[in-house]
């Protein structure tokens, strides 16, 4: 890739030339010359004139910034505004605070650990140490993503289980009337400040015992025009379906549009269903805007849950508070070290977190496959041994699936991580190379992009991605990150 810069004044901040340019709109690429100035894009097609830098895009392709829909980094975009895990697979927007666990609005010592003593429950320590949660209000966490200044954009979803921390004494069953109420001032308080919309985990133990009529109340905050409900379901197994039902009817109620997170097909009771499974999905999206999102690997990746102990698929141990020293290994090599059942080694290394080789890949292909399927990582940045999805997500789906597999055309998979999520969130001005939209470009080599990051050795960036842009400006130049950050955080409008 050639670059040569300009002393003199110029015509564009940016012109990238030659490159087969897939523009976000699921339509297949076509070469042509992109111009950049101030932050967007006002050129595409034969641009002339000069530039401060022009970049030699030829044998290469050009596509908006991927937009990872399913992320927690919700710490770590202030902890490691660098965002190394994402910009070097050509991320360059994320939305945080998904599965209902969100660092903001949370009051610290929150209401759930006994009057202030407590930490925040699981799986809010997903994201980071108690002290961490330091935003009692959303517009805290604006404030501090704002000084941050990310590398990345970051778009925020307000997470059910962090209100619910917030006001209830404990979370082992439904609120009272007078909490719903304290849960949808203090929502209708975060989207006003820009929240992007509601999430919840009503699988986890900290949301299981809240009713329909719990999310259903909260869900009339959300103005449908611009607010989501992004969901991870109450059963991934075998009640999938009526999880689905049961969020779509959240969406009915409200108008807010649905999006279903991380669809899959968990359990080996589960494996094939992936077919009615998304048969549901239609359904649900017949008279409403229902979409879900999608991680391009047959395992999973969470706290370690009693709930989903088994013996019929490996579950590798990530992380132990108690015994770290078991960190990368299997289960039932610990339960086997230690004389006892796999439930007996769970109960002795929590709090603790793993990896769940839970799903048939037939049915991940299924899902990817499908038009209502954004590709949304579902990364977990404080995993001291992270599932490889944190650093390899997009180059999988461009690599794997698209070049290997040929699961579905490179148009349709840049679709899938810019032009679609960008219109399913609101995001109105990325996820299109148009004159007007703002400069998030990712320049990448279509037959040489691939996820190095694997289950063993699961940091590691991805091989054949050029050159990353976040509003105009160069973030990532296919060996580093650059020491500027100009992410911006995204409200709806």
């Amino acid at each position: 890739m050639g670059r040569k810069r300009s002393p003199a004044r110029h015509d564009y901040d940016l012109v990238v030339r030659g490159a087969c340019v897939y523009d976000g709109s699921d339509a297949p690429g076509a070469v042509v010359d992109v111009g950049v100035r101030d932050g967007c894009i006002v050129a595409v097609g034969t641009v002339e004139g000069s530039a401060g830098e022009t970049v030699d895009g030829n044998g290469l392709a050009l596509a908006p910034g991927f937009i990872d829909v399913h992320t927690h980094d919700d710490l770590e975009v202030i902890r490691q505004p660098a965002m190394p895990a994402k910009l070097s697979q050509g991320v360059t927007t994320v939305v945080v605070g998904n599965c209902g666990i969100s660092a903001s609005p949370v009051r610290p010592g929150g209401g759930a650990g006994g009057g202030g003593g407590g930490g925040v429950p699981d799986p809010m320590n997903l994201l980071g140490a108690d002290e961490e949660f330091a935003y009692p209000r959303f517009a805290d966490y604006r404030a501090a993503v704002e000084a941050a200044r990310p590398a990345v954009n970051v778009a925020a979803l307000v997470g059910h289980t962090a209100l619910r921390q917030n006001h209830m004494d404990r979370l082992d069953r439904a609120a009272s009337k007078a909490e719903i109420a304290a849960m949808r001032a203090q929502l209708r308080e975060s989207l006003d400040a820009g929240a992007l919309g509601l999430s919840t985990g009503l699988a986890y133990a900290s949301a299981l015992q809240a009713p329909d009529s719990e999310v259903l109340a909260l869900s009339e905050e959300l103005d449908g025009r611009r607010h989501a409900y992004a969901t991870h379901l109450r059963d991934e197994f075998a009640r999938i379906v009526p999880a689905m039902e049961e969020a779509v009817a959240v969406g009915r109620h409200s108008g807010a549009p649905v999006r279903i997170s991380h669809l899959k097909c968990a359990g080996v009771d589960n494996w094939g269903r992936s077919g009615e499974v998304l048969a549901a999905l239609e359904h649900g999206a017949d008279g409403h805007d229902v979409a879900c999102d999608c991680y391009p690997y047959a395992a999973s990746s969470s706290t370690l849950d009693l709930k989903q102990v088994t013996g019929d698929y490996d579950i590798l141990v990530t992380w132990s508070d108690p015994h770290p020293d078991q960190g990368g290994r299997l289960l039932a090599d610990i339960a086997a070290d230690w004389h006892t059942t796999l439930v007996g080694a769970a109960r002795r290394l929590q709090p603790a977190g793993a990896v769940y080789h839970c799903m048939d890949e037939a049915d991940v292909r299924r899902i990817l496959a499908h038009p209502l399927t954004m590709i949304g990582s579902d990364g977990l940045p404080r995993d001291p041994r992270p599932h490889p999805r944190l650093w390899g997500t997009f180059p999988r789906v461009l690599g794997h699936y698209v070049r290997d597999a040929g699961l579905f055309p490179l148009h349709t998979a840049v679709h899938k991580m810019t032009g679609l999520p960008a219109s399913r969130f609101g995001l109105h001005d990325r996820g299109v190379i148009r004159a007007g939209m703002a400069a998030d470009l990712v320049l990448f080599d279509p037959a040489t992009v691939r996820d190095v990051a694997d289950f063993h050795d699961p940091v590691q960036p991805a091989a054949g991605i050029h050159a990353v842009w976040v509003n105009g400006r160069r973030a990532y130049d296919g060996q580093a990150v650059a020491t500027g950050r100009h992410g911006r955080f995204l409200a709806p409008r």
